[in-house]
């Protein structure tokens, strides 16, 4: 039976391949055409066409409108049918397929659009001082020590796609004055003009173990860089410059330290296990404060406060609910993460100008397509654990004063007000109060996020009066 069924279907293969077979005995397929794209215009810009991966793209000025873009020149191969005609338009917000045939034989080559953008989006010099960019002005503003010779410094530069610029990146200029930079990119042109201004006492630092601004992680450099691009007079310093003595604080009124680690800093024990650059230089940090210095601290550099004699000399007053996810990990915001503002501090300076949402009692620090760590350093409130059976228990203990609660009525955000000739302190332990997102959902828009930069404006601003 098998052998019956095998000779009947060896018997249809035959006759199919006679019927495609001439009578010379070769195939009628047509398998020799050519389907290139010779040329192609949307809008009278003409593609740059790529035979090796079979792509075109069209260069566009830096603002244009893509998504009803008209094909004005097409070119294909003899004897060819495409898919997109001439006169054709096209939404080229997105890529688009082309598809040539010719006979039995067809390619497909992806037709794009790219803007011609030229734009700088990092200048750092001398691999450590990373200036500030105003995109819209088009103005950079390096602040440096006044230790550095600026008759002499090595800008690093990042910019656009495509582009290039004048004077080129790792060329050593004189910033006695400002200079200017061009960028070109085909259509676009931009002209930046860098200042750098030398500081002999910083009105602000922002401190963390690393050498560099450019060597801290995603997150607090994202702060960092908002700090030095808002506050006047404002520099990144490391443990190791403060214990140096390297700079003058005369004139510093507040050190923001913004401290993220994978996983968390979960506790008095961890704290001290991993802070040991912020810890060896607690007697600076002191110093500081009591001379009437004033600290921002936010995340994990919340626990400071407990070792440098703020709350006493009770060390164990470090924040007891910690927890937190790794940065690449970071969890998925639906929608707007918040938290509740202490009753009666609404009025308080911390909280002035928020973009407001349904609830006015809360602070709205998220939107959502925006990924968060989470990262959280708070006071467990109740009788079941933490040594603080109540709200006023914990600002007896602590000598703090409660700005900020979660839904459950854990601190976390306060203040430890100025006395005594020492400075005032805010701390926020809030998983909300996020900067870096690795990424961001389609759709994100930015609402509820600006928050997190009107109330560290806030705290600068109340802390320095």
């Amino acid at each position: 039976m098998k052998t019956k069924i095998f000779s009947i279907i060896g018997a249809i293969a035959l006759v199919l391949s006679l019927m495609a077979c001439s009578d010379d005995h070769t195939s009628d397929l047509r398998l020799d055409g050519d389907c290139m794209i010779e040329s192609i215009a949307l809008d009278n810009y003409e593609g740059t066409i790529d035979l090796t991966s079979r792509s075109i793209i069209v260069r566009l000025p830096e603002v244009y409108e893509t998504s009803a873009m008209k094909v004005t020149a097409l070119s294909v191969s003899n004897g060819t049918d495409c898919n997109i005609r001439l006169g054709e338009t096209l939404n080229m917000d997105a890529a688009k397929v082309l598809h040539v045939t010719n006979g039995d034989t067809y390619l497909d080559w992806t037709l794009s659009v790219l803007r011609d953008e030229a734009r700088i989006t990092q200048f750092v010099i001398n691999d450590i001082y990373t200036g500030s960019i105003d995109l819209e002005a088009k103005i950079i503003t390096v602040y440096v020590p006044a230790t550095v010779d600026i008759t002499n410094l090595v800008p690093t530069i990042t910019y656009s796609a495509n582009a290039t610029v004048s004077p080129a990146s790792g060329v050593a200029q004189d910033f006695t004055n400002p200079v200017t930079y061009t960028v070109t990119n085909n259509t676009a042109e931009s002209t930046y003009t860098v200042t750098v201004v030398s500081i002999n006492k910083p009105k602000a630092l922002f401190i963390g173990s690393a050498a560099t601004m450019n060597d801290l992680d995603a997150e607090a450099k994202e702060a960092c860089q908002w700090m030095l691009g808002n506050m006047e007079g404002s520099l990144y310093a490391s443990f190791a410059d403060l214990r140096a003595g390297t700079l003058d604080l005369s004139e510093c009124k507040v050190i923001w330290w913004h401290w993220h680690v994978d996983g968390g800093v979960d506790g008095h024990d961890v704290f001290a296990a991993k802070a040991t650059d912020a810890l060896d230089t607690k007697n600076e940090l002191r110093q500081f404060y009591e001379n009437g210095g004033a600290l921002f601290l936010t995340r994990y550099a919340t626990n400071l406060p407990s070792f440098i004699g703020v709350t006493g000399d009770d060390e164990w007053t470090t924040p007891n609910n910690c927890w937190g996810q790794d940065e690449d990990k970071a969890e998925l915001c639906g929608g707007p993460w918040s938290f509740r503002i202490f009753d009666g501090m609404n009025d308080h300076p911390f909280y002035q100008g928020l973009v407001q949402g349904d609830n006015p009692q809360e602070v709205y620090c998220t939107d959502a397509g925006y990924h968060i760590t989470n990262s959280t350093a708070q006071y467990h409130i109740g009788t079941d654990w933490g040594g603080y059976n109540d709200h006023a228990a914990w600002e007896t203990r602590t000598g703090g004063k409660i700005l900020g609660v979660g839904g459950d009525g854990a601190v976390v955000a306060w203040e430890y007000p100025a006395h005594d000739g020492k400075g005032g302190i805010i701390c926020i332990g809030s998983g909300c109060y996020d900067w870096y997102s690795y990424t961001f959902e389609a759709g994100y828009t930015e609402k509820f996020h600006k928050n997190i930069e009107i109330m560290t404006q806030n705290a600068f601003n109340y802390l320095t009066k």
